[in-house]
């Protein structure tokens, strides 16, 4: 583990160099990049969500054992406004803004009521994603921003919904082995319909276009109904083994009808936002060969997750690893009003994060009793025959408490041992790196002393033989 110290949320143009405890590998050449919100006040007004800040994006340049640090804020069009009028004047998803004179408020509220989903912003500030040799930066709306890596520079907007009909995409997209990005999107009373699609976006263009953007070659894959057409399921992430698309939808949903009059009833998107203790989780697997969804029914108990861990096959079963939690409390921890000194102490999830591994068999006898357990691996997961023919699925607990998980990338969608991650327990900040063995389940940390660290991002060795050997990359 090497520490790099990145303290302030103000913008550094130019590189400076980092410091650094420890000695790099030679072998840690090139840049990472890493995005979050930045600012919070503009003017007199003050975002109420920490998630709603504005996008700050950075760069670790490693080279020859050193660091150097660059951090710029996006210049999208969110932002460019705001500054402009010296105010929060474009809506995020935690803070509802009024008005705003990159439009004219009767413009706006036409709009409003013209449309069902509303205009969102382009403060891309969860993620990074390449496509071919470009880079963007992503959030989870139908925006994204391309930047230069090199001088974190602010170049052309581009809108998923230009090409495909999505209205909301994942920040946490996947790359196949050609490096095409696949990503989820939900198309939202699209045609009398709300549906969610898997799409893909070539990594490269025909030699007779080069000059035009693999944007306008992206397609839909498949696409899975919703089960409600004006609550569909909200979703951070999804899954991929190398036959499956893995897909929750849980029953933490949006209300369509409550976002469309979010603006004109004074409210927030995130108030449309709730989850349906009740309900079941649901799970879809898509077949990438023949683009359909399995026909069986498989569901659990109601939860919610944020971020897949990994998924793979094996003899017939799909085995896929999420951090889940029993209700949608961790949002409302980052209000800004409860980030005080003592945040903390005083604010305690009412859930903690879980990293569960469920078990689905798709092979199985179809004329197995109804309440047999259909798993044939050695695990305490189960997947139990119902009435109807759905299978009611169970996890086994691999462990309690982390959250942010990353894996050796080239392991994705294979059988693994190694997670990466934050630790939480029953607070939302974290106070540690962990590394969780998925077959053993015994764990090892770091921490230092007034530290709050990052997600965790592991760069393999480039002569690897072994699935952790490598270096872990967080900031803090």
């Amino acid at each position: 583990m090497e520490t790099i110290f990145s303290k302030n949320k103000e913008e550094h143009p130019e590189p400076i160099k980092a410091e650094v405890q420890g000695q790099l590998p030679t072998w840690l050449q090139g840049i990472l990049l890493r995005n979050g919100p930045g600012m919070h006040t503009i003017g007199d007004t003050k975002y109420n969500h920490w998630f709603d800040g504005l996008a700050l994006l950075h760069s670790f340049t490693f080279k020859n054992g050193e660091v150097y640090y660059r951090s710029k804020y996006l210049r999208s069009d969110s932002y460019n406004c705001n500054i402009e009028a010296n105010r929060i004047v474009v809506s995020e998803f935690g803070t509802m803004a009024y008005p705003d004179p990159c439009k004219n408020i009767f413009a706006k509220a036409f709009s409003y009521l013209s449309h069902t989903i509303p205009e969102f912003t382009d403060n891309c500030l969860i993620n990074i994603m390449k496509s071919g040799d470009d880079y963007y930066a992503t959030s989870e709306t139908n925006f994204i921003r391309k930047i230069n890596p090199q001088t974190l520079e602010t170049l052309e907007k581009v809108d998923y919904n230009k090409y495909i009909a999505v209205n909301v995409a994942t920040s946490h997209p996947h790359y196949d082995s050609a490096g095409n990005i696949l990503n989820m999107g939900t198309s939202i009373v699209d045609k009398g319909k709300t549906k969610y699609l898997l799409f893909k976006i070539p990594s490269s263009v025909p030699e007779t276009e080069k000059n035009k953007s693999c944007f306008k070659h992206m397609e839909v894959v498949c696409s899975i109904p919703s089960r409600s057409l004006l609550h569909p399921s909200y979703y951070h992430s999804f899954g991929i083994t190398e036959n499956y698309i893995v897909f929750i939808e849980q029953p933490l949903k949006l209300d369509i009808v409550k976002m469309a009059t979010a603006y004109i009833r004074g409210v927030n998107w995130a108030s449309c936002l709730a989850f349906h203790k009740d309900d079941k989780t649901w799970f879809h697997f898509v077949d990438r060969k023949t683009k359909k969804d399995v026909s069986t029914k498989f569901y659990t108990d109601a939860l919610v997750l944020y971020h897949h861990v990994n998924a793979y096959e094996e003899d017939g079963h799909i085995i896929f690893d999420i951090i889940a939690y029993t209700d949608n409390s961790l949002y409302d921890m980052f209000y800004l009003k409860k980030l005080s000194k003592d945040f903390e102490e005083n604010n305690k999830l009412t859930s903690i994060p879980t990293c569960k591994r469920f078990v689905v068999p798709l092979q199985y006898d179809k004329d197995a009793e109804v309440g047999s357990n259909l798993v044939t691996l050695p695990t305490s997961a189960t997947a139990v025959k119902e009435k109807d023919g759905s299978i009611y699925c169970q996890p086994e607990i691999l462990c309690e408490g982390i959250e942010l998980p990353h894996i050796n990338y080239g392991y994705n969608g294979k059988k693994y041992t190694y997670v990466y991650a934050t630790e939480v327990q029953w607070s939302p900040v974290p106070t540690k790196i962990a590394k969780l063995n998925v077959q053993t389940k015994e764990m090892l940390h770091w921490r230092a002393d007034h530290c709050w660290p990052s997600e965790p991002i592991f760069i393999p060795s480039p002569d690897a033989r072994e699935e952790d050997d490598g270096k872990i990359v967080t900031t803090f």
